[in-house]
């Protein structure tokens, strides 16, 4: 892209009760929110996160040639040749400006946001590619990764910040695409990195516990959440699943145009399972039969999500259903691989209680005779701790047998976490319950053990590459151990 330089007084439309503290015309060049990246001609937001206030830093960004500093609170001395644009909320501030600052490219996007606890990649992924096959140039914004049409851009989180996102979307822009489908999470509403966007539409896909560590209660996360909605506007659509006691609450203070999804009741998009299998699901969308390659009632849901939204854009059923039809889940999405003598391994992203029992029912639903469904789970660390006995629970009682490992321990202690999982063992399945904190161990093991038919679930990382231990990312990814598992079963046991 080519270099931007703004002049600050345009970049302050919309911040409410904004005041600058020097020059209003002094032009910038750049938005950091890290002071060790500053430089020359920059300006530096002074956020407040939840492990640093970046008001600490304002005399180091101004040292390193910060021209500006976005602040709620000006530093004791003003430093001489920088204009501190003072706020009530920095974070709120920054979105609106990043916005102004690359020239407000969501407002020339047809982009569309999907919140929920489950589902958002594979909703985000499913509406890329079907409006990709539809003949759009498209972009995509999701926790597996960030893409323009073929072009793969690495995420770290499920939103990126403000200024990161901002400048990905005049990216699209800038190469021709003309929508953008992003997961929207419940942080991102949270912590205004989506302030700013304007949005042609949003899909709710469900909610259940998730992320209390950082929202504290589950009402926080419900309301984080339903913010997504209240800052839709009128132009736009909301989509919700009906089905989801919580998808009401969600448009209750929309301005946008409701519509809504549903397997159960009336809805403006109603869907009927009439088989699922390994192999794949046939449905029944609003009276239209159709095969899909994808397999699994939560895929329903995240399917029926799909061609509404395509609709609610303008498009024609028949053309959404044929285009669906031909699609295929997310990476680490109930992703399938199979040992030459017929062992079925499936990895999913499964980490919430929901989202685990969803996919153990499923494979329950597909079996077909006395085969073992052998689960190995594990919890992140540093995070909802709530869940961790609740995962252990469903996955003993809805598996022949348990293995409990890590997951990303992060910063936690992997025996800490996993004796938090075990207190939900129900006592009748301890003698189908193993512990192996050793994740690779864990996967060998039940390979191993595993007969001609059985399922073995790998649930918590999916699409990750890497474990996350003390805070490096060591290279381990389920699906290549699982296939080099197989290989080694299948050579021993000829």
């Amino acid at each position: 892209m080519e270099s931007i330089q703004k002049p600050i007084n345009s970049l302050v439309s919309g911040i409410p009760d904004v005041v600058i503290h020097g020059s209003e015309n002094v032009v910038v060049n750049k938005i950091i929110i890290d002071s060790r990246r500053v430089m020359p001609g920059s300006l530096f937001v002074a956020l407040r996160g939840t492990q640093v206030d970046g008001h600490q830093f304002m005399d180091t960004a101004a040292d390193l040639g910060a021209v500006a500093i976005l602040c709620e609170e000006l530093p004791k001395t003003l430093r001489e040749g920088v204009s501190y644009i003072q706020v009530i909320d920095s974070a709120e501030a920054m979105g609106y400006m990043a916005a102004s600052f690359y020239d407000q490219p969501s407002k020339k996007l047809t982009l569309v946001g999907v919140t929920g606890t489950n589902g958002k990649t594979s909703v985000a992924t499913f509406l890329f590619q079907l409006f990709r096959a539809l003949g759009y140039r498209c972009g995509l914004l999701s926790t597996v990764q960030n893409q323009i049409e073929d072009e793969v851009i690495p995420s770290t989180h499920t939103t990126p910040d403000a200024v990161a996102l901002n400048e990905l979307l005049a990216l699209m822009l800038e190469k021709g695409c003309s929508h953008v489908f992003m997961e929207v999470s419940s942080h991102s509403v949270a912590q205004h990195r989506i302030t700013g966007l304007k949005f042609a539409g949003g899909i709710f896909t469900n909610i259940t516990h998730d992320h209390l560590d950082f929202h504290k209660t589950f009402d926080n996360y419900i309301k984080a959440k339903k913010g997504f909605f209240d800052q839709l506007p009128k132009s736009a659509f909301a989509l919700v699943n009906i089905d989801d006691r919580r998808g009401s609450v969600m448009v209750q203070n929309t301005k946008a145009r409701i519509e809504t999804y549903s397997l159960q009741t009336v809805a403006t998009y109603h869907g009927k399972i009439l088989s699922d299998t390994l192999t794949g699901m046939h449905m029944e969308i609003n009276n239209q039969e159709v095969w899909f390659r994808v397999i699994g009632r939560f895929n329903a849901y995240n399917l029926l999500s799909v061609y509404g939204a395509a609709l609610a854009l303008g498009e024609m059923p028949e053309e959404v259903l044929t285009a669906l039809s031909n699609l295929n889940s997310p990476p680490g999405r109930f992703e399938q691989i199979h040992s030459a003598d017929n062992i079925v391994g499936i990895v999913d992203y499964a980490h919430t209680p929901d989202a685990l029992e969803n996919v153990l029912q499923t494979i329950a639903h597909l079996r077909h005779g006395n085969e073992q469904v052998i689960t190995i789970v594990g919890c992140g660390g540093n995070r909802d701790a709530e869940k961790r006995p609740k995962m252990a629970e469903i996955a003993c009682n809805l598996s022949t047998r348990v293995i409990l490992t890590s997951d990303n321990p992060r910063y936690e202690d992997p025996q800490d976490i996993l004796d938090q999982m075990l207190k939900g063992v129900p006592p009748l399945k301890y003698k189908n319950t193993s512990v192996i904190p050793d994740r690779h161990e864990a996967i060998l093991k039940a390979v191993a053990e595993a007969n001609p038919e059985d399922i073995i679930l790998i649930a918590g990382k999916g699409h990750e590459t890497y474990q996350d231990i003390r805070g490096v990312k060591h290279d381990f990814d389920d699906r290549q151990v699982l296939r080099e598992a197989f290989l080694t079963f299948h050579s021993q046991k000829e």
